[in-house]
Parts: C-alpha cells; structure tokens; sequence
C-alpha cells in the first residue's frame, strides 16, 4: 500500500514551489542555497518529504517570506481529520497557482500596467472560460 503524503505537507510544498517560480529560482539553485539536490526540493514541493522547521526556516529566508507565508490557505477545517476519515481535496485554486502556467499567468497579468487592458484580458478570459 502506497502512503498518502499528508495534505499540510503537500499545501506547504505548494506554497514553496508557488513562491520559488515567482521569485525565479530553478530548484537547483534553490536546492544549492540550501545544501540540497534538486531532486530533495522537488520531493518539499510535492508533500512528499516534510519540511523541518529549521529547513522552513531557512526557505523563508531565501524566499524572502515570513514563516507563515507556508501555512497561509489553511484553516482548522482543511486540517487533516484524525483516524481514517477522507482526506479534503486540494482547493483548484490552490492547485492553480502551484502550476507553473498558473504562476506565469498571474506574473504576466501583475506587470499589465494599463487598467483598461487588465479588465481587457479578465474579460477575454472570462468567454473563453464559458465558450462564447
């Protein structure tokens, strides 16, 4: 039976690699300013390694977030129920902007300068989204 990597786990990972694309950081780079492989940081941004709080720590401070920042999404309602109970389902937003077209969207809408374009491109969106 394969283990299931807990739900904080793959938020908080989330939440890394989210953070990590928007400051433009590969995870080698990020792996190298933390003493790790890349492939150590990819298994962070899954959930399927748990991220120590020293590690948090130091990922906070290359990321230039404060701890919290990892933990942001998460209520007392998303928290994982004890015994067997059904894990929740990520949030599609959330799975949303872990993705790197969902990360490169939103880089590329923040740096439209012009309101009129801005509501522009959300309106294109938006019928592109319902088929009309």
């Amino acid at each position: 039976m394969t283990k299931r990597p807990n739900p904080i786990d793959v938020h908080v990972g989330g939440r890394v690699k989210m953070r990590r694309m928007l400051v433009g950081l590969s995870q080698e780079k990020l792996g190298e300013q933390l003493g790790l492989t890349f492939q150590q940081v990819q298994k962070y941004e899954k959930g399927a390694n748990r991220i120590g709080a020293s590690r948090l720590w130091d990922l906070a401070r290359i990321l230039e977030v404060p701890v919290h920042f990892f933990f942001d999404g998460l209520d007392s309602a998303s928290a994982p129920a004890a015994g067997f109970a059904e894990q929740p389902q990520q949030d599609y937003f959330l799975e949303f902007v872990n993705s790197s077209e969902g990360i490169q969207l939103i880089k590329a809408f923040v740096e439209i300068e012009d309101a009129h374009v801005r509501r522009s491109v959300l309106n294109l969106v938006r019928s592109l989204a319902s088929g009309k």
